[in-house]
């Protein structure tokens, strides 16, 4: 009976993988609160290019789990991957606190260092993320991987529970609001909360990695690659990729041609063409590895074609840091049982959703798996789609009339973010489960570099689409005490003067309604439209391929 119980329980190693990315993601999510305020209150840059830039941070800050990956699977390992990471991540949090001190006497120091910490945040994340979330499916025996998609839910509130943490502690540290002013001396705490966070996690990695985090069997997990065995791998298993001299010299050249495509052809920034040449470049490389048999091609080919319908979720889930935060900060009334909300504060619902959450649905899967009733992970992720386009949907609705002054209650955007949870629970943690279940070992952490490129690609679209936020209340009553008519400009009902336009520049209000896809963006409603069309149709057409997918999964679930 105790051997049946201890087959049930789940390894001490996921705790170790939990606690050590419950404060990695303090430290990205307690800094993500405050960086786009920061941003535009302290460094004094658009509202516009900050949602540029942020896209661009996040798509970056999954894009290098390319690299992490293939260095960790070559060379170092995991566990030396991830340490190196967790400083890096920790070093990139104190310059920014270091931005956020001086930006008053040194502005143009302050945006260098923003720059620079950014850098090394998006390197120190690439060799992290990609590497502690093979590490998780290492800890089950083979006959047990039915357990993971429970193992990364639980995993996953461990996410979110250090989301939580930093999403409730550096807004409180570092988005101060004192009679109605920001104190934007403040946001350097919000930093050097998250530094300290990072240092917590590797640290705790770095004293229990050895004693916990091992394979069922007792070998250490994520050690270097000249050490793994034969029984690490799956019978009859290639055990190092064959990439040939041509596929290596035609990858290279795709990279180049899809870059150039997508930035004179689809008019994408610099960065944003990267994120979307890498993704389609190393999913290329890797299915003309000349080792992979057809079985192994197909489960591959599921986590792409996954992946690629993944991209919009983010896409819609990331504008939580842009532009639901400023919409939150400009147009939303945040008394929340008499006390007065931070803006940057309200994205806390998320995290707190999903602690509460994360083991409910846990186990549901579990319950399902025994009825035989457990849909496929697919399935589930089509689900979550769905889910966030009815958030956005319901969303919609409530902003339809609130005109130019009108305030949104807090509440819709905490209904916006449980619905999401439920959708992101539905899909975030699956996916991961899905990539450690279909991945041969010789390309785990590649492929979940792969899988993290379409976050990265979420993310850039996610900054692309927050930059088409149409004026909010606050602009318009910028506008209005400047004695401009902002709603005639943009019906181009009023023609301002050249004095005008000028005065609106300098207050980052623009004069035009954004586009998407020639669509004119007129308000609040027809900007979360787009969100519940784009996620909506993903959804439906991953429903339709599900059928598909079960098949070409050759018996994993």
């Amino acid at each position: 009976m105790n051997e049946q119980i201890a087959q049930q329980r789940h390894p001490k190693g996921l705790w170790v993988l939990f606690g050590t990315e419950m404060w990695e993601r303090f430290n990205f999510y307690g800094m993500r609160t405050i960086l786009t305020l920061f941003i535009v209150n302290a460094l004094l840059i658009s509202k516009e290019q900050s949602s540029i830039i942020y896209g661009g941070f996040l798509g970056l800050c999954y894009l290098t789990p390319m690299l992490g990956g293939f260095v960790a699977d070559r060379f170092l390992g995991n566990r030396l991957c991830i340490i190196l990471g967790g400083l890096l991540m920790a070093l990139g949090q104190l310059l920014l606190f270091f931005s956020a001190t001086i930006f008053s006497s040194n502005l143009e120091l302050a945006k260098t260092l923003l720059y620079v910490a950014l850098g090394i945040i998006i390197f120190g994340n690439g060799f992290f993320k990609p590497n502690i979330s093979s590490m998780v499916s290492s800890l089950y025996p083979k006959e047990e991987k039915s357990k993971l998609d429970t193992a990364f839910t639980i995993f996953y509130m461990g996410i979110n529970l250090g989301a939580f943490l930093g999403q409730l502690i550096c807004p409180l540290i570092g988005d101060v609001i004192k009679d109605g002013v920001r104190d934007i001396h403040a946001f350097k705490w919000g930093y050097l909360a998250s530094s300290i966070a990072m240092l917590i996690g590797t640290t705790t990695f770095f004293l229990l990695k050895d004693k916990y985090v091992r394979t069922p069997e007792g070998r250490p997990i994520g050690g270097l690659p000249s050490k793994n065995i034969a029984a690490d791998y799956e019978e009859g298993e290639a055990q190092k990729a064959t990439f040939s001299s041509t596929s290596l010299l035609v990858a290279s050249a795709a990279f180049v041609g899809l870059g150039l495509l997508f930035h004179y052809i689809f008019d994408q920034n610099i960065i944003y063409s990267i994120i979307y040449a890498s993704g389609l470049t190393l999913a290329g490389l890797i299915i003309s590895d000349g080792s992979i048999t057809k079985i192994e091609r197909d489960r591959i080919l599921v986590i792409y074609i996954v992946s690629f319908f993944i991209i919009f979720f983010w896409a819609a889930f990331e504008q939580a840091g842009s532009s639901l935060t400023f919409i939150a900060n400009d147009q939303t009334d945040r008394n929340f049982f008499g006390w007065q909300m931070p803006p940057s504060m309200v994205q806390i619902f998320n995290g707190i959703f999903v602690v509460a959450f994360a083991i409910p649905f846990s186990i549901l899967w579990d319950k399902l798996r025994a009825k035989g009733k457990e849909p496929i992970s697919p399935f589930k992720q089509a689900i979550g789609l769905a889910l966030i386009a009815l958030s956005y949907f319901i969303i919609a609705n409530n902003v339809k009339d609130l005109g130019n002054s009108g305030l949104l209650a807090v509440k819709w955007l905490i209904l916006l973010y449980l619905i999401q949870t439920f959708g992101e629970l539905c899909l975030s943690p699956i996916g991961l489960s899905l990539v450690g279940k279909l991945s041969p070992k010789r390309f785990s952490s590649l492929l979940y570099g792969v899988f993290f490129l379409s976050n990265a690609s979420g993310y850039a679209l996610a900054g692309t689409l927050g930059s088409i936020l149409p004026a909010t209340g606050e602009q318009f009553k910028n506008a209005s005490k400047m004695g401009i008519n902002l709603q005639g400009v943009l019906d181009k009902t009023i023609i301002p003067t050249s004095e005008q336009i000028k005065l609106l520049s300098e207050n980052k209000i623009s004069i035009v309604n954004p586009t998407f896809a020639s669509f004119t963006i007129h308000n609040l409603y027809d900007f979360f439209m787009v969100f519940v069309v784009l996620c909506g149709l993903a959804s439906i057409l991953l429903f339709l391929l599900t059928p598909l997918l079960k098949k070409m999964m050759h018996g994993i679930r």
